[in-house]
């Protein structure tokens, strides 16, 4: 374990995610689903190549569960989809906020779906992150919906829930699947569902508008395998706090790029969601720690 290295390429990787949002952004003619099969067809050959290189090109296209693999696509790409959408009726930092609460709804989902229990501390980072939410979206509670930013702000949450329960699916198949085969059929997966958008009206996008979704796809692979990596260098409880980073990002490129200044409710609203984050981070770290600790012990006791 080499934690400084995990910690910075879970860094580059949330900075180049947050890049590809706002080249994603950008290119706000482009349907939501165009955009999704640029990034999902373009990381593609960036993986393959990635496992040619680590030799884990069998163990990519390895698999024992199919449908485990299908419903995680489905899940991850109408996630990818819906959040790509959002990006057309909020500033970048809005969105990115608000996709803070998908380890939110991914304590919810653990206890419905994989029968976790939830003790105080975890309802109270539930009820503070959903707090949060509603600070950042108060300013857009009102039956005009100005710009369709409620609309914009429906899409986010739908795809910060479809998050989580792609990353549950995710966590139900640890240990029978390799992370190589997950990041491979998840972008093979959004490829082909991307394409049946079509008929809801692909654009031809202009030389502008292709590269930046090129560059988003591309950018979206590296980003995804540098993710990956950091987790071969540290634990995931570790990593966690540093995914915040693209906040930081997410509110430079707004500003500069998009014009967008960041208001008081957005930022209150998203350092309450982050404060639920680490603290449901800070949690899992405890009880993980106490699991190795009683693991030791219970090991000891049949020596």
């Amino acid at each position: 374990m080499r934690p400084g290295r995990g910690i910075l390429l879970m860094i580059a990787a949330v900075t180049l995610f947050t890049a590809m949002s706002a080249l994603i952004k950008a290119a706000d003619r482009v349907p939501a689903g165009q955009a999704v099969f640029f990034r999902a067809s373009m990381s593609l050959p960036i993986i393959l190549v990635w496992l040619m290189i680590r030799a884990e090109v069998a163990e990519g296209l390895r698999t024992q569960s199919w449908k485990g693999h299908a419903v995680r696509g489905i899940a991850g790409s109408l996630a990818m989809g819906l959040g790509f959408a959002g990006l057309k009726y909020l500033p970048l930092p809005e969105v990115t906020a608000l996709r803070f609460v998908t380890p939110i709804f991914i304590v919810l989902f653990a206890a419905v779906m994989l029968g976790e229990r939830i003790r105080a501390i975890r309802i109270t980072a539930v009820a503070s992150g959903l707090a949060g939410v509603v600070i950042i979206l108060w300013p857009r509670l009102t039956l005009s919906g100005e710009g369709g930013e409620l609309f914009g702000a429906g899409l986010v949450l739908a795809s910060a829930t479809l998050a989580a329960l792609a990353q549950i699916f995710v966590k139900s198949m640890a240990g029978r699947e390799q992370t190589a085969a997950i990041v491979f059929y998840f972008s093979l997966t959004a490829t082909v569902l991307s394409l049946t958008t079509i008929p809801f009206g692909w654009v031809v996008p202009t030389g502008r508008e292709l590269v930046l979704l090129v560059g988003a796809g591309i950018i979206g692979g590296a980003g995804q395998i540098l993710l990956t990596s950091s987790y071969r260098f540290a634990d995931a409880g570790v990593l966690a706090p540093f995914t915040y980073v693209s906040m930081i990002w997410a509110v430079l490129l707004g500003f500069v790029v998009f014009d967008e200044v960041p208001t008081v409710p957005m930022l209150s609203g998203a350092a309450l969601i982050i404060a639920a984050g680490v603290a449901i981070w800070l949690r899992e770290r405890k009880l993980g720690q106490r699991r190795a600790t009683e693991g030791k012990i219970g090991a000891k006791g049949m020596q």
